[in-house]
């Protein structure tokens, strides 16, 4: 889930917006991460122009995580962009922090 974050005037709005693959099932984890990180890469990009007090986040399960995002090529990709990932509840209503 990509998540957005603004913060103004002492109050926070968030937003979640599914990425594609969470709306379909796909076979690969890889293609997964290529689709999300793609969506990241342009929300964040257009965001930063057009709502520069937005931040935006790659939400994920902490299943997730620990079956992918510990890679080594993944954490480098992460670093590279630069990618805000919490860590979140699935199970739970809380927002990303």
């Amino acid at each position: 889930m990509i998540a957005l974050r603004q913060e103004a005037e002492g109050r926070r709005q968030e937003l979640g917006v599914p990425h594609e693959s969470e709306k379909r099932y796909s076979p690969s984890p890889m293609r997964e991460f290529e689709t999300a990180l793609g969506q990241y890469l342009i929300y964040q990009t257009f965001l930063s122009i057009t709502h520069p007090s937005h931040t935006v986040y790659l939400a994920i399960s902490h299943r997730i995580y620990e079956k992918f995002f510990t890679q080594i090529a993944i954490q480098l990709i992460l670093k590279k962009y630069q990618v805000l990932l919490p860590i979140v509840d699935i199970n739970n209503d809380k927002k990303p922090c």
